[in-house]
């Protein structure tokens, strides 16, 4: 393997793992989806402000994804942002909804109502977990795209990349990404009703209530998931070869045989979650968010590694095979990962950073006393 292989590679596991963060931190939209489903004032505002410690991470994260991508993989940046701009959009707005709600939901004075606020939570709960799980079904579904390099000579319209009439709307009529966009809302869910039993004390109702939803959404998450798991390992997708792009039937199957250490994980991955739902549901325990969270981040890993790795396209194009994206065909030159890969020793760092954050927040658990005496409330 040559140093720019090997580079492409460690960028790529490196945005798996960007990517498996920010789906475990969607519990804060799976908690948001959830406030107007049957509780009161009072423990609307105990959730919202359970929620408001932790939702900046969520959107950072967000935010770190997306420029990892742009500065490791340009390629996919300008074709998928600049070309399926309608869905990345409709993401966006969802959460700078959030945002806005989370600033000026409590401020006085303010113009719209905290109701207002509140259904752009939901909104952004439900949008913004469905529409991400899209976007990511398009890495193993692919999407209606066109790749012209030698475009970018072309004074007159420099542009490389033609999406499809709809850009990136198409892949919401796409039964199977919705069908993993489904299943990321309901894994949001029954995360956030692990949180709310972590972090929330004080309400024995409201912590039972979370408890039989971490079962009722966990289930239905699962059965979604296996659901996806079917679909993917029996579809068909797009390998490079020194000839070409061929189709291969059952290719993210092949490629967890090929890469069996993946399954391994995989299988892990889903029993960590199942145990997190189980521990949560049926005992008293407040640790089954650590089980799950780390079996999801672990199972998001393996599907990206599935996605990108032994020449996979990880973004194909259904409509011209041979603009189908690749992490050799698609990453910066070798002097930028290598300039990447030294600011990217900072990244424990951060980690480490967010880990004392989140352990200094959550110190005690929150409770309805505690809020009654906070003069800052979201």
């Amino acid at each position: 393997m040559t140093e720019l292989e090997l580079l492409q590679s460690y960028w790529w596991l490196l945005i798996s793992i960007l990517g498996a963060a920010l789906v475990f931190l969607l519990f804060v939209q799976g908690g948001q989806s959830m406030l107007y489903c049957g509780h009161n004032y009072g423990t609307r505002q105990l959730m919202v402000n359970s929620l408001g410690r932790k939702w900046e991470f969520t959107f950072t994260t967000l935010v770190v994804f997306g420029g990892a991508f742009f500065a490791s993989f340009p390629l996919f940046y300008s074709t998928s942002f600049g070309g399926a701009y309608w869905l990345w959009l409709l993401i966006l707005l969802s959460f700078i909804l959030q945002a806005v709600s989370y600033e000026f939901r409590r401020k006085s004075g303010n113009l719209y109502g905290t109701r207002t606020y509140d259904a752009f939570l939901v909104f952004n709960g439900v949008a913004g977990c469905v529409l991400l799980g899209v976007a990511v079904g398009m890495f193993f579904f692919g999407g209606q795209f066109t790749v012209t390099k030698s475009n970018i000579l072309d004074a007159a319209a420099p542009v490389i990349s033609q999406w499809a009439p709809t850009h990136g709307l198409e892949a919401i009529a796409d039964w199977r990404c919705l069908l993993l966009g489904v299943a990321v809302f309901f894994l949001a869910r029954t995360l956030a009703a692990m949180y709310f039993v972590n972090d929330i004390a004080g309400d024995e109702a409201f912590t039972a209530r979370m408890r039989r939803r971490t079962l009722v959404n966990g289930l239905i998450f699962a059965l979604l998931f296996v659901a996806f798991l079917v679909v993917l390992f029996t579809a068909t997708g797009y390998s490079s070869t020194p000839a070409g792009f061929i189709s291969e039937p059952h290719l993210y199957f092949n490629n967890l045989l090929r890469m069996w250490w993946l399954a391994i994980v995989l299988i892990l991955a889903v029993a960590a979650v199942l145990y997190g739902i189980a521990m949560t549901a049926f005992t008293r325990s407040r640790a089954g968010i650590w089980w799950s969270g780390f079996g999801t981040a672990a199972a998001v890993i393996v599907l990206f590694c599935l996605a990108g790795y032994n020449s996979t396209a990880y973004l194909a194009s259904t409509t011209h095979p041979a603009s189908s994206l690749t992490i050799a065909n698609s990453s910066s030159s070798l002097f930028t990962l290598r300039v990447m890969s030294v600011v990217s020793v900072l990244i424990p760092f951060v980690l480490a950073y967010i880990v004392c954050v989140w352990r200094k927040m959550n110190a005690a658990p929150l409770t309805p006393q505690e809020l009654s005496e906070d003069t800052h409330q979201y």
